[in-house]
């Protein structure tokens, strides 16, 4: 291993151990109590968000069963690197909230479109007037009901200096380490959407923090697929694509639960890899590289998946292993390949930017070094990525891990039931 993966190698360990995790949080506990403080939790919405709207019809039932103080913040929409294509994002955060939302209880109707910007600016208003009021929590869900239905009127409504407010926010959110609306900040750590609720209520759990209304059950328990609940599809075998980057975290802690649900469902798994964003011009500043670690820590955790001692394996790394992976997909072997290239970059300390690293990645799989050796440093592999790529984009889709069965396509390692519940219908047809 070369000086500088070394070192990115034991940042890695260092920054995103579970021991380091777990000594923070108590550190923040003492803090809290030396202070006499309360359990304070803080929530930024964005009112143009879909995420937050699913967010405010569950924040009643948390603060309900936890003895927390909700501080409320309004923000404005994410930074453009935070979103580098808008209006792509906009439309598929709908489409994924509308899921969501069916899945969960919770409402939300995709009108198609964005709410105009004079809804924005009146939902923004009468949401501070209701903060200033104490009344968020009653009024939020009603008010984000009349934004997407585009009802809203100034009757309520604010006089102060929204923007001011909303940059003052988001100026908070920045330092604190976020940049996305719907998020629940607490003590240290980040908890996005409905789907990351859980980890704050188990959280809140071992403090104690609950009141007489807590229940056994989650609010929203994590949806991880498959269910157990599977069936042999009818007729030829349906095709799992499974669009992947050697440099996505995400991606590596998934790998066992897509051939899982490949299997389950008698599916054919296809390997569609991409360039990671970096590698194709995006820009994935600290604080959202250092929250996706941090997220991808405990998902790992709870799952039982290994992770974190890693050696990012952006640029050439990755380009050596697409150079295998193609290969190794011809040869049958493409998902032991990926698996033990990610499992070796971001678990096992592996470079895969050296020969020793990726040799050991290679013939753990039972390919041949000396055969795939040659092959590091040719192009072959890049029309086929690139394809890839554009396919993804066709279906709406252009981060990963993602998947697709049929015409259903979804992104996230976290929306495995979307392709499930599309398999499952394929059963019953």
């Amino acid at each position: 291993m070369g000086i500088r993966a070394a070192v990115k190698n034991r940042v890695a360990r260092s920054l995103f151990s579970i021991e380091r995790r777990n000594a923070n949080r108590v550190k923040a506990e003492r803090k809290r109590l030396s202070s006499g403080a309360s359990h304070i939790v803080e929530y930024f919405h964005e009112v143009g968000d879909p995420y937050s709207h699913l967010m405010v019809q569950v924040l009643p039932e948390f603060c309900r069963r936890y003895e927390v103080e909700l501080k409320v913040y309004l923000v404005p929409p994410p930074p453009d690197w935070a979103a580098p294509d808008r209006e792509r994002l906009e439309t598929y955060s709908r489409l994924d909230s509308a899921r969501l939302g069916k899945r969960a209880g919770l409402r939300f109707t995709d009108p198609g479109k964005q709410p105009s910007p004079d809804q924005i600016r009146l939902a923004n208003a009468k949401l501070m007037a209701a903060i200033d009021q104490g009344t968020f929590l009653e009024a939020a869900e009603q008010f984000g009901d009349q934004l997407w239905q585009g009802t809203l009127t100034e009757e309520g409504a604010s006089s102060s200096d929204i923007e001011t407010a909303l940059k003052a926010n988001g100026a908070h959110r920045d330092e604190l380490g976020h940049y996305l609306g719907a998020t629940l900040y607490y003590a240290g750590e980040w908890y996005w959407g409905p789907d990351r609720l859980h980890y704050l209520e188990q959280r809140l759990r071992e403090l104690s923090a609950t009141t007489s209304h807590s229940s056994e059950a989650l609010i929203y328990p994590p949806a991880d697929a498959p269910s157990g609940n599977t069936g042999r599809i009818p007729g030829a075998a349906p095709e799992l694509h499974w669009y992947l980057s050697l440099r996505s975290p995400y991606t590596a802690i998934v790998g066992d639960r897509v051939k899982a649900l490949a299997e389950a469902y008698g599916a054919t798994l296809k390997l569609r890899y991409v360039l990671p964003m970096v590698m194709r011009g995006m820009k994935v500043p600290r604080k959202k590289g250092f929250y996706i670690m941090s997220d991808v820590v405990r998902e790992a955790e709870r799952q039982g998946t290994p992770f974190g001692n890693a050696v990012d394996p952006v640029g050439e790394p990755v380009e050596r292993g697409c150079a295998i992976l193609e290969a190794a997909i011809q040869r049958g072997k493409g998902f032991e390949f990926a698996k033990s290239f990610l499992t070796g970059v971001w678990a096992d300390g592996l470079d895969a930017g050296t020969d020793r690293g990726l040799k050991k990645i290679t013939e753990r799989v039972g390919l041949s070094w000396a055969e795939m050796k040659p092959l590091i440093g040719t192009d072959g592999w890049r029309p086929v990525a690139e394809a890839n790529r554009e396919e993804m984009f066709k279906y709406e889709i252009w981060g990963v891990p993602s998947f697709r069965v049929g015409e259903v396509a979804v992104w996230g390692q976290d929306r495995l039931w979307v392709i499930e519940d599309a398999l499952k219908a394929m059963v019953e047809s």
